[in-house]
């Protein structure tokens, strides 16, 4: 399990951090959520042991994570590090052998992998030559051809094609399902939502909402969406606040029973619940308080 708990971290004048914590549990895909410069990065990089943080720390199952710990990281960096004129295979399997995995075992892992992200055919290709988004496929696979504990993703999936956001996406899942803690950060929220178990949202070095998705879209739902077939205009006789949207009507303030009473009175309820917010209307409403 990675816990962050309470970092804080200055530049000079600047609060890069200020009490940030957060959380990854085995198995668990947790989406990390801010503008450019609210401190994403700077605390992915002192979860990987690589840059010190004034106060605060990163754990591994209950250590520290320090520089030089035997931890085994996968970690994908928003500026990409490959080696442009190296082959796609010997390139994956290299990185294995520096994390201290013997040729034959580094030479499998990197099959796999290419087979895993459909780079079996580009195995031979230098890396200069591959498209942006086959490039981040190697670079994901760099990041797991040590079978890593934890996975941590700056934006992973940056100017990827849909096909390729589905593979990464679900090399990913797969990653948790085998029992890794995944933390990427990402300004797709659509992808988070997808992808996610637990979201943070960051703004201005400090967590402003953090929880699962359902936890986010229940904390965060307001209206009920009611339909009813009948051609009466029921803006006054439901009970609470209510709006007219197309056929449906948007009721707040208001028990949600005597709602239904009202609409069961009134003809057959066709759809009946509350509207859950997207991820993105979340981050918006959350940086914007």
């Amino acid at each position: 399990m990675l816990e962050i708990q309470d970092l804080k971290k200055r530049f000079g004048d600047t609060v890069a951090l200020d009490g940030v914590s957060l959380s990854a549990e085995p198995g668990e895909v947790v989406g990390f959520v801010g503008a450019n410069g609210a401190g994403k990065t700077t605390t992915m990089r002192i979860a990987m042991g690589v840059l010190a943080t004034d106060e605060g720390r990163a754990l591994w199952n209950g250590s520290p994570l320090l520089p030089g710990k035997t931890v085994r990281v996968g970690y994908m960096p928003e500026e990409r590090g490959l080696y442009p004129k190296m082959k796609v295979g010997e390139q994956i399997a290299y990185f294995g052998e520096l994390h201290g995995m013997s040729r034959a075992e580094a030479k499998r892992s990197s099959a796999d992998l290419l087979e895993q992200l459909d780079l079996t055919d580009r195995a031979d290709d230098h890396v200069q030559d591959l498209s942006l988004g086959n490039q981040q496929r190697v670079q994901l696979a760099v990041s797991l051809v040590h079978d890593p504990e934890l996975l941590i993703l700056d934006e992973p999936f940056s100017g990827l094609d849909p096909l390729a956001v589905d593979v990464m996406g679900t090399a990913l899942k797969q990653r948790a399902v085998d029992g890794a803690p995944v933390l990427f950060s990402s300004h797709q929220l659509d992808l988070i939502e997808r992808l996610c178990d637990s979201v943070a949202i960051i703004a201005s070095g400090r967590i402003i909402a953090s929880g699962t998705v359902t936890e986010l879209k229940k904390r965060e739902t307001r209206q009920l969406r009611v339909s009813v077939e009948t051609a009466e205009d029921l803006t006054a006789a439901l009970p609470g606040t209510v709006v007219r949207d197309g056929d449906d009507y948007l009721v707040e303030d208001a028990d949600d029973q005597a709602v239904l009473q009202a609409a069961m009175g009134a003809g057959r309820v066709t759809h009946f619940a509350y509207d859950q917010p997207t991820i993105a209307e979340i981050f918006r409403e959350a940086v914007a308080r």
